[in-house]
């Protein structure tokens, strides 16, 4: 099966979930971007766990999605972007997330997935 749309938005949520990514938001952004349906904001609790994050969902998104997926910042894994085509992932270190404040600039439209913390 090929994961699109809704389906593939549903993939990467409940792989962050499985992965124990923290404070995972699922923003819309239809009618609002071109560049993206959603915007997927999730953190790790250190760069080994970033990575480790975005490695797997890395890895399933390739295995089931026909859209090419694309990286940045995996070497040093304190802000992992990954493009899914219709979903644009961020996985964060909480620091680093704390500083940018991404999700402010989607505040209202902003859905929370799962609030999970470790602390």
């Amino acid at each position: 099966m090929v994961w699109e749309g809704e389906l593939l938005i549903d993939l990467i949520l409940n792989n962050l979930s499985e992965s124990k990514a923290d404070k995972i938001l699922n923003i819309d952004l239809n009618g609002k971007s071109e560049q993206a349906d959603y915007m997927v904001i999730a953190s790790g609790t250190s760069n080994r766990h970033v990575a480790s994050i975005a490695e797997k969902l890395i890895l399933t998104v390739k295995k089931n999605s026909k859209t090419g997926v694309r990286v940045e910042g995996i070497e040093n894994a304190d802000w992992v972007l990954i493009d899914c085509g219709d979903v644009v992932v961020h996985v964060f270190r909480q620091e680093v997330r704390d500083f940018y404040q991404l999700e402010r600039i989607w505040q209202h439209d902003t859905v929370i997935f799962s609030d999970s913390e470790n602390n």
